[in-house]
């Protein structure tokens, strides 16, 4: 295939995501590293991208001197007056650079005809943080409320809201706010779809260095007291992204992602790949299984395609497929079909399974177990008793979840009927 091929392939496999986020809502985190970085014009260039695409954002973005988030058991820092103003100062100089990165237009940029109006404004209210441990905290912060609805109001009107880590009192003082802090609150005032927190490595890595893809809430929890135990500055920022993405999980939103600032295109290749790039933590179960609908044929044929073209599967038109589109049951990853399987009933009690694939991307997570399991409580609640399985490439497999060799002429009379011996399938059969 050509590269205006490859494109155009890339493009069309990215439409389903495209549609799962357009309306969403997104607060996206900028601390640190992502600020501080080269990469930083093509994140924005990227975040600009959503908007067009459609989705409503809040950038929440760190200050250098700001407050720092301190990790389970650490004392937070004291910020003075002095400090104070440099914040301040710098909040403005920030927050002007990052807007005047959202309005380039010229012909040879990027965002040329883009029209991407940013909105800050007085929508964080904070109180100090007090007295800790002793040690009077001055001009650092607490969130108090977020004004949730004025935020919204903006984002509805195309605008993208962007946070610096300043709150306001209601005696008219400025404190400093911890961005993780600030863009979880924000989240979860928002009830946004996700929340989203560059970091300085590929996302978060087990004892091994390697990313996890995916992580439940105590996988969670593990990982960022893994991280925190390191002493190098890019293992504590991903752990500190990960606390907050633990707490925003907590306080409603459902799904969280760590990714790379440094890698150009990394927010992208996340959100709009199977594969993705970062780190997803998901408070429910990412994977979601479900019967499958008249909707999900498309996703289906293209989950099926290079198994048909291997001989591991028999072809199926698309007409038959809505036909039997019944018997099938998927699993969703973000919106995306990733795995399907099928039970068709031979008589009152046999029913077959079918028609099992699984995204490469997403193998080796249990999902054709579940699929399997699912189905098998399926056959009992119609009364089945003995399920069948016809294959050329997957007897071990299924031998390993309980089926035993069988023949061909032990087949119900009407399955046998059927049998391609061209084919040559194994037939293997488990009571219920």
């Amino acid at each position: 295939m050509n590269r205006a091929g490859e494109m155009i392939e890339l493009f069309r496999s990215a439409a389903a995501y495209i549609n799962a986020h357009r309306g969403g809502t997104f607060v996206i985190l900028l601390h640190g590293e992502a600020l501080a970085g080269d990469n930083l014009p093509n994140i924005v260039f990227d975040l600009s991208l959503l908007h067009s695409l459609g989705v409503r954002m809040a950038v929440v973005h760190g200050l250098e001197a700001g407050a720092a988030e301190p990790a389970p058991g650490e004392q937070a820092r004291a910020l003075d007056e002095a400090a104070m103003g440099r914040i301040r100062q710098q909040a403005g100089g920030l927050g002007v650079a990052i807007e005047a990165m959202f309005s380039q237009g010229t012909s040879k940029s990027p965002l040329h005809g883009a029209d991407i109006p940013v909105r800050r404004g007085n929508f964080v209210a904070a109180r100090p943080a007090g007295v800790v441990g002793g040690v009077d905290l001055q001009y650092a912060g607490k969130v108090r409320k977020i004004d949730a609805a004025a935020i919204r109001e903006e984002l509805a009107r195309g605008k993208i809201v962007l946070l610096p880590s300043l709150g306001y009192s209601i005696t008219g003082e400025v404190f400093a706010l911890a961005p993780g802090e600030l863009a979880t609150e924000t989240a979860a005032a928002l009830e946004a779809d996700k929340l989203i927190l560059f970091v300085p490595g590929d996302g978060a890595s087990n004892a091994d260095g390697a990313v996890l893809p995916n992580l439940s809430l105590a996988e969670g929890e593990a990982c960022r007291d893994r991280l925190l135990a390191r002493s190098d500055a890019d293992s504590r920022c991903a752990g500190l992204a990960l606390q907050a993405a633990l707490r925003a999980c907590r306080g409603g939103v459902h799904r969280c992602h760590l990714i790379s600032c440094r890698r150009n295109g990394a927010l992208l290749e996340e959100l709009f790949t199977r594969e993705g790039s970062g780190s997803l933590l998901s408070r429910d179960e990412p994977h979601l299984l479900r019967p499958a609908q008249l909707s999900d044929v498309p996703g289906i044929l293209q989950l099926i395609a290079p198994l048909e073209a291997d001989g591991s599967l028999v072809r199926r038109s698309r007409e038959l497929l809505e036909n039997e589109i019944g018997n099938f049951s998927i699993i969703e990853w973000e919106d995306t079909l990733v795995a399907c399987a099928a039970l068709y009933p031979v008589d009152d009690r046999h029913g077959e399974i079918a028609c099992i694939a699984i995204d490469p991307a997403h193998r080796n997570n249990g999902l054709g177990e579940r699929l399997l399991a699912s189905l098998e409580a399926e056959a009992r609640g119609k009364g089945m008793d003995t399920l069948l399985a016809l294959t050329t490439r997957a007897e071990h497999w299924f031998q390993r979840h309980g089926f035993e060799e069988s023949r061909v002429r032990d087949l119900p009379a009407n399955r046998r009927e059927f049998y391609n011996f061209q084919r040559n399938s194994k037939v293997l059969r488990k009571a219920l």
